[in-house]
C-alpha cells in the first residue's frame, strides 16, 4: 500500500484525524495494530472509531488476499525506527537485605506487589512498562503509544510511585528510586521472534535512565537536561549539578524533581520564559473584543475556538486578557488535563483551590477559612458552603450544616451551587470564562458547562472555550455562540514571525525551510 495515511483518512471521508494520527506516529504499518482505546486516546469519537476499525479491517483482509511478490531471498521486515522516547527505570531500595531475611514466599509476594504499583500507575499515564528486572522496572513513555507531553507523564509517574510505594502495607515501610533519561533511540521488534519477540530500544537513553536511577536518593526522582528541556516549568526542580556516570561519555547535569509546581495552566507551564508578539490574529482578538462588549451589556456570549495543538488558542486568549485586564470584571480560569480526563470537576476544583490560595503547607482549619473568604465574594448559602467543602475534600469542622443526601441528589445540589456561584459573581461585575483545551473535560465538569452556556444569554458573562478539532461541542448552533477556527498563517505572517524573534539574520534557505 504506497498511499499515506492522510491519503487513505481522506478516502474513508475521515481526514479530520489526519493531524491527530500524523502527531501519534501513526502511519499505514500501524493501523492493523490500532485498537478502539488506542483510537479512543487520540480523540476519536466512537462511531468512527467504528468505521476506521472497520476500513482497517479490509485493508488487512485486502493486503492477505493479495499474494506476495515472489523474490529469491525471503528477508523479515525491518520495522526499527528513530523515536523520542523518554525511559525511567524504577528500583526497590534495599532489596538485597530484605531477601536476606525474609522467607523467599514473603519477598516474592514484596517484589511482586512492587511491579504490579509500577505497572498500574505506568499503564494508567499511558507508559509501557518494557521489561522486569527483579526489583527494576524498564519504562517506556513515547513508545510504542507517543503523547506530545510523555516526559511529563513519566516524572508524574515517577513521584506517584515513590507516594503508592511508601504506602504498600508489607512490612516494613518500602522505599524507592527513579531515574528519568529522554533522547532518540531505534525502536522496534528487535529481539527474537514470534512470541518471543520483545520490543527493545538500542541508544544511550535506557542506560542513561539506569545510571541515574542508581545515584537517586531514596524516595527520589532524578532527571536529565534532556527531560528538564520538556518540562517548562510544570514541575519543582532541585539542580543536582553535573555528575559523572559510568558507562556515560561526559558529565551529565542532573535534577531532582520535587513536586509538581502551583503554575495554573499547560500554557504557562511551557511559555515561562515569556511570549513573543501576537502576529496575524487582529481580526480575532476584534471579534473576541466585540463579544466581550455585548456581554457587559448583559447579552452573554460563548465563543467556540477550535484549533490544531500548539496553532495559537491559548495565545489568543492570554492576549484578550491583557486587553481587558484594566476594566472591572471577575474571571474564572478553567483548565483541562490529559491526565485527568476520567477526574470529576477537577478543572473546576483546581481553579477553586487556585481563586482561594489553598496551599500544601495550610492546615485544614486554615483552607477552610480561606474557602469561606472566597465564597463570600458571592454570597454563597452554607449548604452550598458545605457541597464545596467537601467536593475540595477538606473536613467540616462543624461550621457549615450537615447535609443527608444519597450520591445522585449530592451530585446534582453541587452541580447547582456551581452554577450558581457563577450567576452570584454577575451581579457585582462582568465575568470572564475561559476553559482551555475542553477535548479533555471530563464528563461532569462538561455537564456544568453546558448549563453555564444554557443560561449564560441573559447573564453578563463571555466564556471562551478552546478545544482540538476532535472534540464536538454540543452547543453550536444557539444563537449566543460562536465558532471560531484559527488557520495556519501566511508566509507573509510567518516571515513577520521570523524577523520577530531572531531578526532578518537567517540566511534565506534557513527562512524558507522554516
Amino acid at each position: 500500500m504506497q498511499q499515506s495515511i492522510a491519503e487513505w483518512l481522506t478516502k474513508i471521508g475521515l481526514e479530520r484525524y489526519a493531524a491527530a494520527f500524523a502527531a501519534n506516529d501513526i502511519d499505514v504499518t500501524v493501523l492493523r495494530h490500532l485498537t478502539d482505546a488506542d483510537l479512543e486516546n487520540i480523540g476519536v469519537s466512537l462511531g468512527h472509531r467504528r468505521k476506521l476499525l472497520a476500513a482497517i479491517a479490509e485493508l488487512s483482509a485486502a493486503a492477505l488476499a493479495t499474494p506476495a511478490p515472489a523474490s529469491a531471498e525471503s528477508k523479515p521486515l525491518d520495522t526499527a525506527e528513530r523515536r523520542r522516547v523518554t525511559v525511567m527505570f524504577s528500583d526497590l531500595v534495599g532489596s538485597t537485605a530484605l531477601s536476606a531475611y525474609l522467607d523467599p514466599e514473603d519477598f516474592r509476594e514484596v517484589i511482586a506487589a512492587y511491579q504490579k504499583c509500577v505497572a498500574d500507575i505506568v499503564h494508567r499515564l499511558g507508559g509501557f512498562a518494557a521489561k522486569y528486572l527483579g526489583d527494576g522496572v524498564l519504562v517506556y513513555f513515547g513508545f510504542p503509544q507517543a503523547h506530545e507531553d510523555d516526559a511529563e507523564r513519566a516524572v508524574r509517574a515517577g513521584l506517584e510511585l515513590i507516594d503508592a510505594v511508601s504506602e504498600l502495607k508489607i512490612g516494613d515501610s518500602l522505599q524507592t528510586r527513579v531515574g528519568i533519561a529522554t533522547g532518540l533511540v531505534v525502536v522496534g521488534d528487535l529481539i527474537g521472534s514470534g512470541e518471543l519477540q520483545e520490543r527493545g530500544i538500542v541508544g544511550e537513553t535506557p542506560n542513561l535512565a539506569s545510571r541515574l536511577q542508581g545515584v537517586a536518593d531514596p524516595n527520589t526522582v532524578v532527571i536529565d537536561e534532556g527531560t528538564r528541556r520538556l518540562l517548562g516549568s510544570f514541575f519543582e526542580l532541585k539542580d543536582l549539578g553535573e555528575k559523572d556516570l559510568k558507562g556515560i561519555a561526559g558529565p551529565v547535569r542532573t535534577w531532582a524533581a520535587l513536586r509538581a509546581s502551583s503554575v495554573q495552566s499547560r500554557f504557562e507551564a511551557l511559555h515561562s520564559g515569556g511570549l513573543t508578539a501576537l502576529i496575524g490574529r487582529e481580526e480575532e482578538v476584534e471579534l473576541l473584543l466585540r463579544r466581550w462588549w455585548r456581554a457587559k451589556t448583559g447579552e452573554g456570549q460563548v465563543v467556540l475556538l477550535s484549533g490544531e495543538p500548539g496553532i495559537g488558542k491559548s495565545r489568543l486568549t492570554e492576549t484578550l486578557l491583557e486587553r481587558v485586564a484594566p476594566e472591572p470584571h471577575k474571571r474564572l480560569r478553567y483548565f483541562c488535563s490529559p491526565q485527568h480526563t476520567d477526574s470529576a470537576l477537577y478543572p473546576l476544583i483546581a481553579q477553586m483551590e487556585r481563586a482561594a490560595g489553598l496551599a500544601r503547607t495550610d492546615t485544614s482549619r486554615a483552607k477552610l477559612d480561606k474557602l469561606d473568604a472566597l465564597l463570600s465574594e458571592s454570597s454563597i448559602s452554607a449548604p452550598a458552603a458545605a457541597l464545596f467543602a467537601e467536593m475540595l475534600s477538606l473536613p467540616n469542622d462543624g461550621r457549615y450544616p450537615t447535609i443527608e443526601l444519597i450520591p445522585q441528589q449530592r451530585r446534582q445540589k453541587t452541580l447547582e451551587a456551581l452554577i450558581a456561584q457563577v450567576e452570584a459573581l454577575t451581579h457585582a461585575s462582568p465575568v470572564l470564562i475561559t476553559c482551555d483545551d475542553a477535548q479533555w473535560t471530563d464528563a461532569t465538569t462538561l455537564e456544568v458547562l453546558s448549563r453555564v452556556v444554557d443560561r449564560i444569554a441573559a447573564l453578563r458573562v463571555l466564556m471562551i472555550m478552546t478545544f482540538r478539532p476532535e472534540f464536538e461541542p454540543p452547543w453550536i448552533g444557539l444563537p449566543h455562540v460562536t465558532v471560531l477556527t484559527l488557520n495556519r498563517l501566511t508566509r507573509r505572517e510567518v516571515a513577520n514571525m521570523i524577523d520577530n524573534v531572531v531578526g532578518q539574520v537567517l540566511p534565506a534557505r534557513s527562512r524558507e525551510h522554516i
